[in-house]
């Protein structure tokens, strides 16, 4: 019986499939190049692509990288995908484990005393049992590695997840310590507006108390200076609340942020190269998210299509009992089970149709959000040209009419 038992069991794991359908990338429309990007003669492909830089490189202050690593060790959201990375690992596990057997062990000791009685004499029983219990459902139809294939993809999404999480956080503590930097300037152009209308009134007082001017030019300098002064709380206020903000980003308490380097001497960053290849979108790490989120639900639909077929389980028992403890392991003690099972479901209302239908409805829909995912991100790209391109040329403008007024005031 044992042997039969082992043969059955090898033949049907050589011979097990897996249903469902397996994956493939879903084919996205990409354009020939990003609107936006403006060719430059000359111009040729750097050696190393701007998007493999690391985020220390291309920011100087040395201060704003501090303000980046405590943001990466503190911060709640990356510290909440952390977590969820952690839940995916473990639920890895619990799914894949589905696929092997299961043991378990056991040890009971009975002592009955009866008292005597009118029919019955008093009597005393000892019963001892150990036994040894195996359980095995058979994936022949592939539903337990389909299951894991999903969690795995599963796992990958949130480690993607993860990877978003610092690119966006990253950027946001550059971009609001730039901005906060670009208010500190702004505030100390104001004050310095403010100390000079103040200087103005003060003349413009004194040629008054002379008589050299009216009371008209007095009341005209105290105007400008209250507005100048006007200006100065808000900037303030602008500035405190940044710097709240900043300091959530870095999972701290609202309270003052360490300045380094001013806006003016910060290093531009470096050129955007010509004939970024569309390829560089796979490296996203919201679209690889979206990808495998799709890769998690096609093997899904595996798992759904499973349960139409059979589910062949192998069980068995072996262990000793006896109703001498000192004989427990020898003798006739020995004891064993072992069998098998097959169900078939047979009518279930649709249940088992409409599961199949959600499986590949989810897979639509995932494949729609990561077509959808990739051309919101050719949007996002060209934007950002489009932007980098007329930025660059109205600071082209700006500077020109900086040197004319330089040179009309110089002559």
């Amino acid at each position: 019986m044992k042997h039969w038992l082992v043969l059955l069991s090898a033949t049907l794991l050589t011979s097990g499939c897996t249903v469902g359908p397996n994956y493939k990338r879903p084919i996205v429309a990409v354009p020939s190049s990003y609107r936006g990007m403006v060719p430059e003669q000359g111009a040729q492909t750097p050696t190393a692509a701007l998007g493999d830089q690391k985020w220390w490189d291309i920011f100087q202050d040395e201060q704003l990288r501090a303000l980046i690593r405590t943001a990466l060790e503190q911060n709640y959201d990356l510290r909440i995908a952390g977590s969820r990375v952690l839940e995916a690992h473990a639920q890895l596990g619990i799914t894949r484990a589905d696929q092997f057997p299961t043991l378990g062990a056991g040890a009971a000791i009975d002592d009955t005393r009866a008292a005597q009685s009118q029919f019955l004499p008093a009597f005393e029983t000892s019963t001892g049992q150990v036994s040894l219990s195996a359980a095995w459902e058979l994936d022949f139809w592939g539903k337990f590695r389909r299951a894991t294939e999903a969690a795995r993809a599963n796992l990958l999404a949130t480690e993607w997840a993860r990877q978003e999480v610092v690119s966006t956080l990253v950027a946001n503590v550059a971009g609001a310590y730039f901005q906060l930097r670009a208010m500190d300037l702004q505030l100390e152009i104001s004050k310095r507006t403010l100390d000079s209308r103040q200087e103005s009134l003060r003349l413009t007082r004194l040629l008054a108390d002379g008589g050299s001017t009216s009371l008209l030019d007095v009341r005209q300098a105290e105007q400008l200076v209250f507005t100048a002064s006007a200006e100065v709380p808000v900037l303030e206020q602008q500035i405190e609340q940044q710097e709240n903000f900043l300091s959530i980003l870095l999972g701290q308490n609202p309270t003052d942020v360490p300045r380094g380097k001013a806006l003016t001497d910060q290093p531009q960053p470096p050129e955007v190269p010509p004939g970024l290849p569309s390829a560089l979108l796979e490296r996203r790490p919201d679209i690889r998210e979206a990808e495998a989120q799709l890769i998690a639900a096609n093997a899904q639909i595996g798992v759904a299509r499973a349960a139409y077929f059979p589910e062949i389980a192998l069980s068995g028992t072996g262990g000793f009992q006896s109703s001498a403890l000192s004989g427990l392991f020898s003798g006739p003690a020995g004891a064993w089970s072992l069998g098998a099972s097959l169900t078939q479901p047979i009518f279930t209302a649709g249940r088992l149709h409409s599961e199949v239908r959600l499986a590949e409805a989810h897979q639509q829909t995932a494949v729609l959000l990561y077509q959808q995912l990739i051309q919101g991100a050719f949007r996002n790209v060209s934007d950002a040209l489009v932007a980098y391109q007329k930025t660059r040329d109205f600071r082209t403008q700006e500077e020109s009419l900086f040197q004319s007024a330089q040179d009309a005031v110089v002559s």
